[in-house]
C-alpha cells in the first residue's frame, strides 16, 4: 500500500464543510464517509476527514482548539498554477470561507491563504523551483 497522509479537522457543520472542502477541489470518498464525518481527496495519496465534534473527540486526547480564534497548523497545498491558486482561493471565499491575507509571491514561489468556516488555515501555492534562488 501506498503511503498515505490524512488530515483530520474537527468541524462543527459537516455538509457546509463538505461543500466548502467540495469548492476547493476536493472530491468525497463515500467509503470513508458518513453521518459524523466525510472523507475529502485532495490527491491520490492526500485526504482530508472532516469530522464532527463528537465524532473527533472519540480520537482526541486533548480538548479541541478553538482554531477560529487560535492557529493550530498550517496547511499547504500545491497547484500547478498560479491561475489554480487564484481560481482554488476564487471559490473557496464563493463557498464562504475567509482570505485573510493577499497573495505572498517570493519569486519562485506565490502562494495565497483561505480559512475554512472552523478556522482552519490553507496556503495555497504554486512554486516553480527554476526560479528558486541558488545563492
Amino acid at each position: 500500500m501506498a503511503k498515505q497522509i490524512f488530515i483530520n479537522l474537527a468541524v462543527k457543520e459537516l455538509q457546509k464543510s463538505m461543500d466548502f472542502y467540495t469548492a476547493l477541489g476536493f472530491t468525497n470518498n463515500p467509503q470513508f464517509s458518513d453521518d459524523s464525518g466525510k472523507c475529502m481527496v485532495w490527491s491520490e495519496n492526500i485526504f482530508v476527514m472532516l469530522l464532527t465534534h463528537e465524532k473527533f473527540a472519540t480520537f482526541a486526547t486533548k480538548p479541541i482548539a478553538d482554531t477560529k480564534s487560535n492557529l493550530a497548523a498550517i496547511f499547504s497545498l500545491s497547484t500547478d498554477s498560479i491561475d489554480e491558486v487564484n481560481n482554488i482561493v476564487t471559490n473557496g471565499l464563493k463557498a464562504g470561507g475567509t482570505g485573510p491575507s493577499e497573495m505572498r509571491d517570493y519569486g519562485f514561489m506565490q502562494q495565497r491563504t483561505i480559512e475554512d468556516f472552523d478556522g482552519h488555515t490553507w496556503e495555497v501555492f504554486y512554486m516553480d523551483i527554476s526560479k528558486f534562488p541558488t545563492e
